[in-house]
């Protein structure tokens, strides 16, 4: 048998911990799970597994992120934001625990996602941004249906967005401390309705006073693998995640927009981002047709990899930058107050 590198055996002692912590999740339940115990049930030592995870939060993140994680089952065929919402909220109540279940199910594995929020007030507000820039891709891909749909034309979805994730998070937090009390049924009908509510939604660009300007640069572009190869490529801590819909909504038609997710603690922080968009993506590829997500594509960029190619050689979770990229060129960058917005903006020059 072939021995594997270093990087291999990383790899799999990390698949060892997170199945099980998985298992010892299920068995015992987040607040009585032991990281001894997960170390046993992996067959490792307590130091393997802190050398994968900082602590057990971090990888209670991390082992719901991974579950998270799923393909449609079927192409979708919603035409309309209000069949698109129901799909969604379909597919979003069907992951949540049934009255019937044991304390110990699967299905309840997530309950103590939002009281580890809640009780640290350094993810609260990473955890609130990533809200913002789930109700961003929700929004969009409401907004592609709509234009789709000459009888719905509209403007901005994202507080119908917002309205709906709010519906169907408080929907979650029901589930497991009410079971038996939410109709799941009632949830997704209501969830339909929101697509039609006016909530006298507007942009605004920002203010520009206090703005920052693209400046013209001539630098080589030489991203990590996967990275984006044109268009606005935004670098944003967790604490400024909002700001990137500046570059969506001012980049012109065909120019692609990509938002790399950086944090200074990426070993806690960076499971709980993928935890948060993971929920949603699986949801937005069950209720919306290829054509209809947004074009704005989302990288997590844990070692500030993708930040480094874009002239950031430090991030931290306050990090506002932006670039535009062109035939392997970064002609502009910003940095600060209203940089998504610069970046793209340049790109109409």
């Amino acid at each position: 048998m072939a021995r594997l590198s270093r990087a291999e055996a990383q790899e799999h002692n990390r698949s060892k911990v997170l199945a099980a912590a998985r298992a010892e999740f299920i068995e015992r339940g987040f607040r009585a799970a032991k990281i001894d115990a997960i170390a046993e049930r992996a067959e490792l030592t307590r130091g393997a597994v802190y050398s994968n995870f900082p602590g057990k939060r971090a990888l209670y993140f991390a082992v719901l992120a991974e579950a998270a994680v799923t393909e449609p089952d079927s192409a979708p065929s919603a035409t309309t934001p209000g069949e698109a919402l129901a799909a969604f909220a379909r597919t979003w109540v069907a992951r949540l625990p049934l009255s019937t279940d044991d304390e110990r199910s699967p299905a309840r594995l997530g309950a103590d996602v939002l009281p580890e929020i809640m009780a640290d007030e350094q993810i609260r507000l990473p955890y609130a941004q990533l809200l913002k820039l789930n109700a961003l891709l929700l929004g969009l891909a409401l907004e592609n249906l709509a234009f789709a749909d000459l009888r719905t034309r509209t403007g901005r979805r994202v507080r119908v967005a917002e309205t709906a994730l709010t519906t169907l998070h408080g929907a979650s937090q029901l589930a497991a401390a009410a079971p038996g009390f939410l109709e799941p049924f009632d949830v997704v009908r209501a969830c339909a309705r929101l697509a039609d509510l006016d909530l006298d939604d507007a942009w605004l660009p920002p203010h520009l006073p206090y703005a920052v300007k693209a400046r013209p640069v001539d630098e080589r572009w030489s991203p990590p693998a996967g990275a984006p190869t044109g268009g606005v490529v935004a670098i944003l801590g967790l604490h400024r995640l909002a700001s990137v819909e500046e570059a969506v909504r001012a980049a012109p038609a065909g120019v692609p927009v990509t938002v790399a997710l950086v944090t200074s603690s990426p070993d806690e922080l960076a499971p709980l981002a993928r935890l948060a968009l993971a929920e949603v993506a699986g949801c937005l590829r069950e209720a919306f047709p290829p054509a209809a997500l947004p074009r704005l594509r989302v990288l997590h960029d844990d070692a500030g990899a993708l930040a480094a190619a874009a002239g950031l050689p430090a991030v931290s979770d306050t990090t506002q930058a932006a670039v535009l990229v062109r035939d392997g060129r970064v002609v502009a960058r910003a940095e600060g107050y209203g940089a998504c917005h610069a970046a793209a903006e340049a790109a109409t020059g």
